[in-house]
């Protein structure tokens, strides 16, 4: 397998300016995606249409949308004017416990009938995993140890010959960062599914993310793990222009392996 892309991962709370400005520092700087995520009362879908606007080649991912709020019909409408050849469209089962894999089967269904996107699946158990390979392009992983993510990706091409595994990697650059990446990590090893899954794969969250002494080794572990590693952006305060000094910082320090 050759060397996995590398992609930012930002919050869409930021909005659509901040992101647009995201957006081009992060295809400036060799980045192959930029992936939002969706929080209540956020819009993923707008971030990356201005986004578009300003890039001509950077990746435009939602990372995810949950389908239980924002249902397919609605994503497909919201997409249509935006560049397919260059769209990812990242779904999850959100706050559904049951039928949540009728849910996300369902959404792929329909979204892969009405737009030409890829279509990744956001999954932490084993069969959403399977759900992901099986009917779209792939699962969205997260919170995962690079011996783990190779074990799931293995998984998942062995289920679909083709198939591409992403994955989401919590990564602060700056000490200063530290103390945020380290809440983050608590909170979600705090909510219950997370906590589940990291007990069931018998790993701790800690081991999951990436600072600044463990980047020069930890990022080339998930290089060879997945085909795409998204380095979610922890910085002090969350802004846009700590974000992009983020992306500045991640492109000198790949560039210099």
């Amino acid at each position: 397998m050759t060397e996995a892309s590398v992609s930012i991962g930002v919050a869409g709370a930021l909005g659509p300016g901040a992101i647009a400005d995201i957006a081009t520092a992060a295809e400036a700087a060799g980045f192959h995606a930029l992936w939002v995520n969706e929080t209540p009362g956020t819009d993923a879908i707008a971030a990356i249409v201005a986004a578009a606007a300003v890039t001509d080649r950077l990746v435009l991912a939602t990372g995810v949308v949950p389908v239980d709020r924002r249902p397919a019909a609605e994503i497909i409408a919201a997409v249509r004017d935006l560049p397919q050849e260059r769209l990812v469209l990242g779904i999850g089962s959100g706050g559904a416990r049951v039928g949540a894999l009728a849910l996300v089967g369902d959404a792929v269904q329909r979204l892969r009938a009405s737009t030409t996107a890829r279509v990744m699946v956001g999954a932490l158990g084993p069969r959403m995993r399977r759900l992901a390979a099986e009917t779209a392009d792939g699962p969205l992983l997260s919170w995962l140890t690079p011996a783990r993510a190779a074990e799931q990706a293995d998984e998942a091409r062995a289920t679909q010959r083709g198939t591409r595994v992403s994955l989401y990697v919590r990564t602060a650059l700056e000490p200063a960062a530290a103390a945020r990446l380290g809440t983050e990590t608590a909170q979600y090893a705090g909510f219950p599914a997370y906590a589940a899954n990291l007990q069931r794969l018998g790993i701790a969250a800690t081991d999951t993310t990436l600072d600044d002494a463990r980047f020069e080794t930890g990022l080339p572990a998930y290089r060879g793990a997945v085909d795409e590693v998204v380095l979610r952006a922890i910085t002090p305060g969350g802004t846009a222009p700590e974000i992009i000094g983020f992306v500045g910082l991640a492109a000198a320090r790949i560039a210099a392996r």
